[in-house]
């Protein structure tokens, strides 16, 4: 919302619905301080009105508290309460809306992101009692993977809420088999929605097309939704967007995208 608001407009959202034929759109609200707490009621009425428009073109939408610190997530714990209360009011009666608590955390034990989420669940729950909610893993959103964890810790510990899921993350370029195989496990053992993978790297580097196609393939078998970084005409490899096309207000079509663009534009058309 902060980094490339330029692409999340009208036109944007227009081919990303009629174009593209996305039934999702993820919305990065940065928690940081060039974020949301630089200017909280800015960027909660941006997020707000973003929901709408998505909403309108029939998209479900993902409100993603994008965490990005390492540490203990719950030092952040205000903001997000506060953040969530304050869409939740608003959009309480969206089924389209989808809260994702925590982005990634990493540095961070399993109870200290399962005692974060327990903590602000009831706050949507509130104002929003069956909507889903989606719950960051450990090691930036790998299951602990990333940390030398796994699963397991998440299963044997859940978080005590109702209608939740939780996110996994994999930059297939970086993410090899190891990685495949974890969301392949978790998946069986746990709901889990990809919120945010790409082709390349994780710095944005490279693409990995056969790679991203395995992933793909185990999605689509076991039926996970998923949403692809990142919607922006900035440097990296994953901006879908050629560098500063949003500027130029084309969306639609090929022409005014990156080759990774291109490739999950087919991916999600079908």
């Amino acid at each position: 919302t902060d980094r490339f608001g330029r692409c999340l407009v009208a036109g944007a959202l227009d081919a990303l619905a009629g174009d593209w034929g996305a039934s999702v759109l993820r919305i990065a609200m940065y928690a940081d301080q060039s974020g949301y707490q630089s200017n909280p009621k800015k960027f909660t009425d941006r997020v707000s009105r973003l929901i709408d428009m998505a909403s309108a073109r029939g998209m479900y939408v993902i409100v993603d508290w994008h965490w990005v610190d390492s540490g203990d997530p719950n030092h952040g714990l205000h903001h997000a309460k506060t953040f969530f209360k304050a869409i939740a009011v608003r959009h309480r009666r969206n089924p389209n809306v989808i809260y994702e608590i925590m982005n990634e955390a990493y540095q961070a034990d399993w109870w200290m992101i399962k005692s974060y989420a327990e903590k602000v669940i009831p706050v949507i729950r509130t104002q929003d009692p069956d909507s889903v909610i989606l719950v960051g893993t450990r090691g930036w959103s790998t299951f602990g993977l990333s940390e030398y964890g796994d699963e397991r810790e998440v299963v044997a510990n859940p978080v005590r809420a109702s209608n939740i899921m939780y996110t996994y993350h994999f930059y297939a370029k970086a993410h090899r088999d190891r990685f495949l195989r974890m969301l392949d496990r978790a998946s069986s053992e746990l709901p889990v929605f990809v919120t945010e993978w790409g082709t390349q790297s994780w710095d944005g580097q490279g693409n990995d097309f056969a790679m991203s196609q395995r992933y793909v393939d185990l999605m689509a078998r076991k039926r996970i939704s998923w949403t692809n970084w990142s919607i922006a005409d900035g440097d990296g490899n994953g901006d879908i967007f050629l560098k500063g096309a949003c500027k130029g207000g084309r969306f639609a079509g090929t022409r005014v995208l990156k080759p990774a663009g291109v490739w999950i534009r087919q991916r999600v058309r079908g």
